[in-house]
């Protein structure tokens, strides 16, 4: 016969066992970021042919989302994005100042754009797998990491968003 003594205390041993089972694996899963990349601000951009006029609001248009986990230093992005104004060139990850304050595009994510957009390229998705410095990740969980996609119309960004918890 069992007493119960013994019976509670096994039960502690398997709550426990599945607390600790069940942390490990949020631990293992990383901490989670998310970004919905919007309409950049102009950045320097020129007109067309070289002027000096200002980029039309029309070159950059499109909306997107992005989320990144981080497990240990390795930050790996994943996302979307729809409706530009002209296809995609590029997508990368950059370092900002501060939350808000674009600075240096440091890493380089994979574009993968959809035939189907009008024009083509104007819709697909982005991915990568970057690894951070110690200085980098603390920079990150202070929101100063951003990603940004330039296009043909906007080859200074065309959307951006800022990776947050």
């Amino acid at each position: 016969m069992t007493s119960t003594k013994t019976i509670y205390v096994k039960a502690c041993l398997v709550t426990l066992a599945l607390c600790a089972g069940l942390s490990s694996l949020a631990l293992a899963q990383g901490d989670k970021y998310e970004a919905r990349l919007a309409p950049a601000p102009p950045l320097g951009l020129r007109g067309e042919r070289g002027t000096d006029r200002p980029t039309p609001a029309s070159y950059v248009a499109g909306l997107g989302k992005a989320v990144a986990t981080l497990s240990g230093r390795k930050l790996t992005v994943s996302g979307s994005f729809d409706k530009m104004a002209s296809p995609a060139t590029v997508a990368k990850v950059g370092l900002g100042l501060a939350p808000g304050a674009r600075l240096d595009l440091l890493w380089d994510l994979t574009i993968t754009k959809a035939p189907q957009g009008t024009p083509a390229g104007t819709s697909g998705t982005i991915a990568g797998s970057i690894d951070l410095t110690p200085a980098q990740v603390d920079a990150l969980k202070k929101g100063k990491l951003y990603g940004q996609i330039n296009s043909e119309g906007a080859p200074n960004g065309h959307l951006l968003a800022w990776l947050l918890k």
